[in-house]
């Protein structure tokens, strides 16, 4: 028996263009169903949003997404994450830790996540990693991008 989690992102409007995002980004296919696709008649409030949406990579990268009925007029939760002192200090409740196995396919994803996002903290060499950076994409989410392989001397 195995479990294998994976990341869903709540959104307010916006699931189908973060997923077609994180698709193109992960180099993966998105699955976007709305609720009209299960019975939703159409013209209703909510009908055009997405109940399911996956992303799936041949890496095997995974996430989905679905827009929370009714809020898409709703305020995101505000949340504020920033380095100071060597730390990370944040009110968010959780960051998608990316790990690459090398800086190249680190700064590969760093590229595809970094349009329109705001930048924590750069990527580059850190004392526990060849590379290491955190960001906030264009849609609210925050990733940790880190090269899991050892510096070589």
């Amino acid at each position: 028996m195995s479990a294998t989690p994976v990341t869903h992102l709540n959104f307010h409007g916006e699931a189908r263009a973060a997923l077609e995002f994180y698709a193109a980004a992960f180099g993966g296919e998105a699955t976007i169903r709305t609720y009209a696709d299960f019975g939703m008649p159409a013209g209703l409030p909510d009908s055009d949003k997405v109940v399911f949406g996956q992303v799936f990579a041949p890496s095997g990268f995974t996430v989905m997404a679905y827009d929370v009925p009714g809020a898409q007029d709703a305020p995101a939760a505000q949340v504020s994450t920033r380095r100071e002192n060597g730390m990370t200090i944040t009110t968010a409740p959780f960051f998608l830790a990316l790990n690459a196995d090398t800086l190249d396919e680190a700064t590969e994803h760093w590229s595809a996540l970094s349009a329109g996002a705001t930048v924590i903290e750069p990527l580059a060499a850190s004392a526990w990693s060849p590379g290491f950076g955190m960001l906030t994409d264009r849609f609210g989410t925050t990733w940790v991008l880190s090269v899991t392989a050892p510096q070589q001397p």
